[in-house]
């Protein structure tokens, strides 16, 4: 299956391998610098690259290229998932996967990379199984282990996991406070035109959960309106058939966070745009540019948009741009010609407001295209597709456990064509 794995950064370092049947040299990687140095950004680096003897396989995350080396033909997918079941695990152990992080976690990297392959096949990917494997870093062992030179990060015990049927939990679990809680939170990918019309607009949701509950439960989630739903991918713990026939998750919980399912509404549904913009935005020969943008809430059923910020970035022919805003704070980067504009909470009834001067290069011809905008933000106890959970049970325990709800919309790609 996986024959090696190189992990690359920004600047084309290969500053990890790991190899699991036979060694496989490094210059390998040179089909793949050269499949990136084609690429206009690192997202558009083709995921397999076929090569005389291999095939690379690799995934972007976190600046991060992870490229995995096999030989013989498989299904990239399965790759593909397995790469980001990897970069999910070190977030688990590490709050991040960054160069710096991998390198100050060196030795329990390879010892997850040992567990989690296994002569190049997947072994142990759960989250749950691998903790009681390998023990996540904390501070205490650290210096216990750098003090007697020994390893005490590694479980003596096969996990009772490994053994059971119900992989991803362990058994044994007890809790003096027995909580459930879930995370509905919609990612709203948007095109809008210079108009204000919506050329496109999809929503990418995720339920993400955080299951403390003692024994074994089985837990099963409704929702008010499930046939929103489209495109869905789930957990393993939940039962697919059950879903298929009722659109009730029905499921025996990972004990800790994960993320249970994630959802797709596409365009041919109606999506709620949240927020508009009003802008003005011209050049003039010789007398440089006016900039002008306000911001306002559209949709959001009285709740506030918060966390806002707005992305311009400027071709390479403006020297400068001086802003004055209404709100929030606002900066312009010469090199990277961007401008940022942290908007921060839209309070009701204001709206915030940012224009200026844009400097241009003497000489150079007037820009022929204004630039895209690109807008974060975030609303609170909100999904903007509508989706509601209707209610959680519990089966196979005795005791009630604590439920709690929430929900996040947020912008994904959201772009705004001036």
């Amino acid at each position: 299956m996986i024959h090696s794995l190189f992990v690359i950064n920004n600047t084309g370092d290969v500053f990890m391998e790991k190899h699991w049947k036979s060694v496989v040299n490094k210059s390998i990687c040179d089909y793949f610098f050269e499949a990136q140095s084609k690429a206009s950004n690192p997202e558009d680096v083709p995921p397999v690259i076929a090569t005389p003897h291999h095939y690379l396989i690799n995934i972007y995350r976190s600046n991060l290229f992870f490229v995995a080396v096999v030989t013989t033909e498989v299904p990239p997918l399965f790759v593909v998932e397995f790469l980001h079941r990897i970069c999910e695990t070190f977030e688990d152990y590490f709050s991040e996967c960054t160069e710096s992080v991998l390198k100050e976690n060196y030795v329990i990297v390879y010892e997850l990379l040992d567990e989690m392959l296994d002569n190049g096949f997947p072994l142990a990917v759960e989250s749950n199984v691998l903790k009681e494997l390998i023990k996540p870093p904390n501070f205490l062992r650290t210096i216990t282990d750098t003090v007697t030179g020994k390893s005490t990060g590694v479980g003596a015990t096969l996990p009772t996991g490994q053994l059971s049927n119900i992989p991803w939990r362990r058994t044994g679990v007890k809790y003096t406070n027995n909580e459930a809680y879930f995370d509905v939170i919609e990612e709203i990918d948007a095109i809008i035109d210079k108009s204000g019309s919506t050329v496109i607009a999809e929503i990418q949701g995720y339920i993400d959960c955080l299951i403390k509950l003692s024994g074994m439960p089985d837990l099963t989630l409704s929702f008010v309106n499930p046939r929103l739903l489209d495109d869905v991918s789930f957990h393993p713990c939940v039962r697919f058939k059950r879903w298929e026939s009722e659109k009730i998750l029905s499921f025996v919980p990972p004990d800790g966070h994960f993320r249970m399912m994630s959802y797709h509404i596409g365009s041919n549904n109606m999506v709620a745009i949240p927020l508009y913009l009003k802008h003005n935005i011209n050049y003039r020969e010789g007398s440089g540019g006016r900039f002008e943008v306000t911001i306002g809430p559209k949709q959001t059923m009285g709740k506030t948009i918060e966390n806002v910020v707005l992305e311009v970035p400027f071709p390479k022919s403006v020297l400068n741009v001086t802003l004055t805003s209404t709100q929030g704070k606002n900066s312009f980067d010469p090199v990277s010609k961007l401008m940022t504009w942290d908007v921060g909470k839209i309070e009701p009834g204001k709206l915030p407001n940012i224009k200026g001067n844009i400097t241009l290069q003497t000489g150079v011809p007037v820009p022929e295209a204004n630039p895209t905008i690109t807008v974060m933000f975030t609303i609170n106890t909100f999904a903007v597709s509508g989706l509601k959970v209707n209610r959680l049970d519990m089966y196979g325990e005795k005791y009630k456990p604590f439920k709690g709800v929430k929900y996040i919309t947020r912008a994904g790609k959201f772009q705004v064509r001036t």
